[in-house]
């Protein structure tokens, strides 16, 4: 499910009034008004989805959708803007974004076209890797590693807030703290860990830095067998 979008569009009004009623359907969503700021948001990994308004003052949402292409970004991003004829609607399709809903439009035809989406992005996922801790394992088809408990322990936690980043400090106040740990650079010492372990074998995710946020998994999450 697209959980957390971002909307880039340079009218505070409308970034302000979808906001609101997108959390109303159960969104998570966050505004940004500049062009050049919302490319590097989107290239952070950390949204599942975006709305990006066609005109954002003097720079252009289709120019910033083909940029986040370009740069890998393959997030489902719907275009909105009030500009209804042929042309603009196939130029921001041509440039990536997986549709355009024209202005005004109601939140239920928004919502219904993010559903759309959803279970697109839903049906082309691999299935997901299995985080054991009967045995503290991470296996996907034929393959399987073993994790020291530390090991598993933070994956978990990052597992749990799974597409959203967890900062530095709280992963070390969470697990280390009590242990009289010196520093919170033991941290990306396990992080280091971890990452070594996944290698190149294709577990489906891996372990992202986010600047000044943290850490976080992106791709598919695992499945624990605790739920």
């Amino acid at each position: 499910m697209v959980s957390r979008l971002l909307i880039i569009d340079d009218d505070p009004r409308i970034t302000s009034a979808l906001v609101r009623g997108l959390s109303l359907h159960g969104y998570s969503a966050e505004a940004e008004n500049r062009a050049d700021q919302g490319l590097e948001r989107l290239k952070s990994g950390v949204f599942s989805g975006a709305i990006v308004d066609v005109m954002l003052g003097t720079d252009s949402g289709i120019e910033l959708v083909r940029a986040a292409r370009l740069a890998g970004v393959g997030i489902p991003i719907l275009m909105l803007s009030a500009l209804s004829d042929v042309d603009h609607r196939a130029a921001g399709l041509e440039a990536g974004a997986d549709d355009y809903v024209v202005k005004p439009f109601s939140f239920d035809e928004l919502v219904a076209r993010l559903q759309v989406q959803e279970q697109r992005v839903l049906s082309q996922r691999p299935d997901p890797a299995r985080l054991s801790s009967r045995d503290r394992t991470l296996a996907i088809r034929e393959t399987r590693i073993a994790l020291t408990e530390r090991e598993f322990e933070l994956l978990t936690l990052l597992n749990s807030k799974a597409g959203s980043p967890i900062s530095r400090g709280e992963l070390f106040d969470t697990l280390w703290s009590q242990d009289g740990s010196s520093n919170e650079n033991v941290v990306d010492v396990y992080i280091g860990y971890l990452r070594k372990k996944l290698g190149s074998d294709d577990f489906g995710f891996e372990i992202k830095t986010i600047r000044n946020q943290g850490f976080c998994i992106q791709g598919v999450a695992p499945l624990s067998d605790d739920t």
